[in-house]
């Protein structure tokens, strides 16, 4: 049995051992349990320290010989010690998140608070809130009960929230199209907190960041959460920029490199030489032939344009999940929201602004085969690529100055 690791029903999407390996010099490993397993596994104590997560948080507590103080105020446990025979168990997520609200830079002092879910994530934000001030704290379920408001209640009655942090599974993978709340006319908005962090940036993240709200995903959370943890296993500490580092080597190991632009600016050149360890490219007008069988020019003139948007649609949405790439995309895939907001969930937009001069009309792309449709392509487009991009990457002399430039700007937007 593994001396360190975490116990879970499912943990195939977990990042925990990567994060670990970051910051200790153990083996940890994941095990999946079932219900009837829980009761052998700590009978038998064969281990130094663990993690617990869904849907395990409440259900290790009486197997434990002792609670902190911020456990027993929660309820649920996450990370237990074995001291000489002895469980001792801890709630670090409540660190964590401690953690996340602090980088998003958000005072909870005199706040109205909406928490949405009822999980063991949301009693934690609970506690936490009401330690760090909050006037007036809400907690949102979808049905209502003694302590609960429904959602509906929580649109119609609370709009004027500060503060809103969502424990529930929402958007999250592979459901990542959902959103737990319209957040619409909450006015009085200044902050978001989503502990989901898979995908980086849900879309209730990204609405929250268009409204020009504060707003981060789960991902700090969980990294922080599991510095206190290595703290309590290895009765160590950790430092500040240490565990900084750390989170931003994960995301980077995470965060996808999307590359926009017009048919021809050199899309495809830059990104096969942004070399990466762990990265794929993909190039989505090259995956839109593989399905359709045939080229893009041949597609548009058979079915039509619409019929070729639908089908980028598509794939984008089938690529964007998956971590550790870089999407050259086609000219006009910024062109449709829901293109941009799929790719935006695990990566940031580089637009790679190349001087009109230097665009070629292309002979296998029909709606930019001639200089003059190419000229008003870009003169309808260049305001989208524009205000959709993360990054605009000026026009250079070379794509290799380019791919330097991306490389830079993405570690500066990761730090």
């Amino acid at each position: 049995m593994a001396k360190y690791g975490c116990i879970g029903k499912k943990l195939t999407h977990s990042f925990s051992k990567e994060i670990h390996s970051k910051l200790a010099d153990y083996e940890y490993e994941l095990i999946e349990l079932n219900e009837d397993e829980i009761e052998d596994f700590f009978k038998s104590k064969d281990f130094n320290a663990i993690n617990v997560t869904i849907p395990y948080k409440q259900t290790v507590i009486p197997y434990l010989d002792s609670l902190s103080d911020v456990a027993r105020r929660i309820g649920a446990v996450n990370t237990i010690v074995n001291r000489n025979g002895k469980l001792y168990g801890y709630n670090t997520d409540y660190y964590g998140m401690k953690a996340l609200i602090k980088k998003i830079g958000i005072d909870l002092n005199g706040k109205k608070v909406l928490i949405l879910g009822t999980g063991g994530t949301s009693k934690t934000a609970r506690i936490l809130t009401e330690d760090m001030g909050a006037s007036e704290i809400i907690t949102v379920s979808r049905s209502k009960t003694e302590n609960y408001i429904t959602y509906e209640e929580a649109v119609n009655e609370h709009s004027d929230a500060n503060v809103i942090i969502n424990t529930t599974p929402s958007g999250m993978y592979p459901d990542c199209e959902g959103i737990p709340i319209d957040i619409s006319s909450f006015n009085e908005l200044e902050g978001v907190m989503d502990a989901v962090y898979n995908p980086l940036c849900t879309n209730f993240v990204l609405k929250a960041k268009e409204k020009g709200v504060k707003a981060e995903g789960g991902l700090y959370m969980l990294v922080m959460q599991a510095v206190v943890a290595v703290e309590k296993f290895l009765d160590t500490e950790i430092p500040k920029t240490v565990a900084d580092n750390v989170f931003a080597s994960v995301f980077a190991s995470k965060e996808n490199i999307i590359l926009t632009g017009m048919p021809g600016s050199g899309k495809s050149t830059v990104g096969k030489l942004l070399n990466i360890d762990g990265f794929s490219f993909v190039d989505t007008d090259e995956e839109i032939e593989k399905r359709c069988g045939c080229t893009i020019k041949e597609l548009i003139g058979s079915k039509g344009e619409k019929y070729f948007r639908d089908l980028e649609t598509q794939v984008i949405k089938d690529i964007s999940p998956k971590a550790c790439q870089i999407i050259s995309t086609g000219g006009g895939a910024v062109l449709r929201e829901e293109n941009v907001i799929a790719l935006k969930r695990n990566g940031k937009i580089f637009f790679i602004n190349a001087d009109p001069d230097r665009l070629c009309p292309t002979d296998n792309r029909p709606l930019s085969d001639t200089a003059d449709k190419l000229k008003n392509l870009y003169d309808e487009r260049i305001d989208i690529y524009k205000t959709t991009a993360d990054v605009v990457v000026p026009d250079m002399s070379t794509p290799e100055e380019e791919a330097e430039f991306i490389l830079k700007a993405r570690t500066e937007l990761i730090m």
